[in-house]
């Protein structure tokens, strides 16, 4: 392979407005004492992502204001109100130009998945042809790992909160799982009441 197709980036979806959290959005929730998106960044480059390209819709000024990302890329969506697909198309097209073999595609939202899950996601991956997912228990969930060969096919069939769900389901015999049960937990901040998984 040549060193951009060895090359995995880090994508990580921020974009959410919180609808279900009183129109906090998630990457502005506090973890740690910092905003939820750093940390996540964070996890992205400890776990050996070659870069990190963050997508911000809701309330992106602010984000961008208040939160540390040194040597990200921050693409603006603003379609996000149209959901999770729209981020991931905004995502795919901003790696388009940045010399990578795969996306690593993790959510602002899941805290529980930390630099090892990441790391052995990365790990799995062989070929700009890759699809690898970290599994629990057996049950596909993120970080998901998709090989450049495939980001056309998957922007054409993200659409709403669906992400790359459809594409994936198409391609489930060719998907590489990762299990990751024993080193992470895939909880997402998605009511009040997961607040309490932020410390």
């Amino acid at each position: 392979m040549t060193d951009d197709e060895n090359r995995v980036v880090g994508l990580l979806l921020a974009a959410g407005g919180g609808r279900r959290l009183g129109g906090r959005p998630k990457a502005l929730l506090t973890h740690r004492g910092r905003p939820l998106v750093e940390h996540a960044a964070r996890v992205l480059r400890a776990g050996g992502c070659a870069g990190v390209h963050v997508v911000l819709g809701a309330r992106a000024d602010e984000v961008r204001a208040r939160a540390v990302l040194p040597d990200c890329v921050l693409v603006d969506n603003p379609d996000w109100e149209q959901g999770m697909g729209s981020s991931l198309r905004a995502g795919l097209a901003s790696l388009a130009g940045a010399g990578a073999g795969a996306a690593l595609v993790l959510l602002v939202d899941q805290p529980g998945i930390g630099p090892e899950a990441v790391a052995r996601v990365r790990a799995a991956y062989r070929s700009p042809q890759s699809l690898v997912s970290a599994a629990y228990d057996g049950v596909r969930g993120h970080p998901v790992l998709f090989g450049a060969a495939h980001w056309a096919s998957i922007a054409a069939t993200a659409a709403g909160d669906r992400g790359a769900r459809a594409y994936l389901k198409e391609h489930a015999d060719r998907i590489e799982r990762v299990e990751c049960g024993d080193i992470a937990q895939a909880y997402d901040i998605d009511t009040e009441a997961d607040l309490t998984h932020l410390e």
